[in-house]
């Protein structure tokens, strides 16, 4: 589950990677694996360990679709996915 505690600094939980990697992925349309993670290490200070599980979460909610042959991940929107 995702909670905040009064310890969560609120740039620095799996919302806000997800937050940041969607925005960047609505601009771009795709990117691919290796670009995203070195964007959210530079976008956030200590997203090492919440870069993959934003990307579940992403997944998850239906806005983003991997494509293993380009190694890419591609933003879906919203009304798109399955």
């Amino acid at each position: 589950m995702l909670r905040p505690t009064k310890h969560s600094h609120p740039d620095r939980t799996v919302v806000n990677v997800a937050l940041v990697l969607l925005k960047h992925l609505r601009k771009n349309r795709f990117g691919r694996y290796s670009d995203l993670r070195a964007f959210s290490k530079k976008s956030v200070r200590g997203s090492d360990s919440l870069f993959l599980p934003a990307l579940n979460f992403l997944f998850l909610l239906g806005l983003i679709e991997y494509k293993p042959k380009t190694d890419a991940i591609e933003y879906v929107g919203p009304n798109e996915a399955i």
